[in-house]
């Protein structure tokens, strides 16, 4: 009898003890710090699609192991994911964009009004990056330059500001910005500074344009065009995007970027989210995930992405390439999309009639 008791006990007690283990293997849902159960919740990101190996193992799969989340990409260029989103025909969440195109997504109402008190880490960024098109609407995550580059070996005459891309000695050797392109309407609001209008001056801006053109070999649309150019020493000298100086330097070594005197452009890729998406606040953690310094520091060190949040460290090795540093940030010249985008039109209609006639 004692024998069989103390069996029953025993059998009892192991009894609890897997209890106890199948507990621990299977936490009860909805719990503090707990992944949700279930079937993963599909968030769709609409993207330009470059390094998206980088993005796919060291971004997104993080992000879907943690809110048990499936991430399905729409690729293609800013125009054509804008016009999708507008046309209501996809099921984007989430859109990447540069500032340019994401302030016509709002003048639209493309986008839902984003809950500020759900990412923390907007307060981690620089302050140009926190609202670059208003409180209600997306951050930029990443902030490029725009600069100028040269090839020291063709270009005698050191290029140092906006103001020496004017210079005689670089006719036939210049290439510009063509005034569609994301940078375009950064050259002409250059040309009304180096005019020397303090406010943009649009007639002042275009007679610089025209003392430009007889220098310029081409005016270039894509960047893929500038490296070409510049890797067969077609051109020279240019403005260009910190971002894709590597791309130029892997051709011509001895290339050199130059962050003007007078301050170069803010370049600024955005991300909102899209007016009726069912998943609003699960894109709202992702934007906060993507503003974190451990995104951030993964981007800047592989020269994917330059650094917004203020916490990111780089060792000037891992800083070549990228546009870092408050006091590069802070001298940044920062456009009025608005403005810009108001006067797009009456800017290339006049471009293509006085410049590229």
């Amino acid at each position: 009898m004692k024998k069989m008791l103390t069996g029953i006990l025993s059998a009892s007690m192991l009894s609890l003890v897997l209890a106890g283990c199948g507990a621990s293997d299977k936490p009860q849902e909805g719990a503090a710090g707990e992944a949700p159960k279930g079937e993963p919740q599909k968030l769709v990101i609409s993207t330009w699609g470059f390094s998206e190996d980088f993005f796919r193992k060291e971004i997104y799969e993080p992000f879907e192991k943690e809110h048990n989340v499936k991430i399905v990409l729409e690729i293609g260029n800013n125009a054509e994911r804008l016009n999708k989103v507008r046309q209501g025909s996809s099921d984007v969440d989430l859109i990447y964009l540069s500032d340019y195109y994401a302030q016509q997504g709002i003048d639209s109402g493309a986008f839902e009004k984003i809950d500020r008190s759900r990412i923390p880490n907007l307060n981690e960024i620089y302050d140009i990056a926190k609202a670059p098109l208003g409180e209600e609407y997306g951050p930029a995550y990443t902030i490029g330059q725009f600069g100028i580059a040269y090839n020291p070996k063709l270009v005698k005459t050191e290029v140092k500001d906006w103001k020496d891309l004017w210079n005689p000695e670089l006719a036939g050797k210049l290439t510009l910005p063509n005034i569609t392109s994301t940078t375009g309407p950064m050259i002409l609001d250059s040309a009304s500074v180096v005019a020397g209008s303090k406010e943009f001056n649009e007639d002042q801006a275009f007679a610089k344009m025209k003392e430009a053109n007889k220098g310029v070999v081409k005016y270039y649309d894509k960047t893929s065009e500038y490296v070409n150019m510049f890797s067969q020493e077609e051109i020279a000298v240019g403005p260009i995007m910190e971002m894709y100086f590597k791309d130029i330097q892997a051709a011509v070594p001895e290339a050199v970027f130059v962050a003007p005197e007078s301050g170069g452009y803010a370049v600024m890729n955005t991300v909102n989210i899209v007016k009726g998406s069912k998943n609003k606040q699960l894109a709202e953690d992702f934007i906060n995930y993507q503003l974190s310094k451990e995104v951030q520091e993964k981007s800047a060190k592989a020269k994917v992405d330059s650094p917004v949040n203020t916490s990111v460290k780089l060792t000037d090795e891992e800083a070549k390439g990228v546009t870092y540093g408050e006091a590069t940030v802070n001298k940044l010249r920062k456009l009025d999309m608005k403005f810009v985008n108001e006067h797009s039109k009456a800017w290339i209609d006049r471009w293509n009639r006085e410049i590229t006639q």
